[in-house]
């Protein structure tokens, strides 16, 4: 399994926009054989900040679907980002 988590930083008066502007990128990673899960958050505390989480089958599947990664307009407002592919051996109930 594959889980895909970090943050983006954009500029905090446009960050619903960008939000509203994802969606179509959501409903699409969601309806990609191979995904989990996959979500993009407006965080509680910074007006910046945008939580990433994703969680794959393998990497093929991440990679059919990311292809050459956000739309250039998205990425244009990404104003820092940190963000890591996590490869996970085995996962438990709580």
């Amino acid at each position: 399994m594959i889980i895909i988590s970090g943050w983006l930083s954009v500029d905090p008066a446009g960050r619903d926009a960008y939000l509203a502007g994802c969606r179509r990128v959501v409903e699409a990673a969601r309806a990609t054989p191979g995904c989990l899960d996959f979500a993009l958050a407006a965080d509680l505390v910074e007006p910046d900040r945008i939580t990433v989480y994703e969680r794959w089958e393998t990497d093929e599947a991440v990679e059919r679907f990311r292809g050459g990664g956000p739309e250039p307009e998205q990425a244009a407002q990404i104003r820092a980002a940190d963000v890591k592919r996590y490869r996970i051996s085995a996962v438990e109930p709580p």
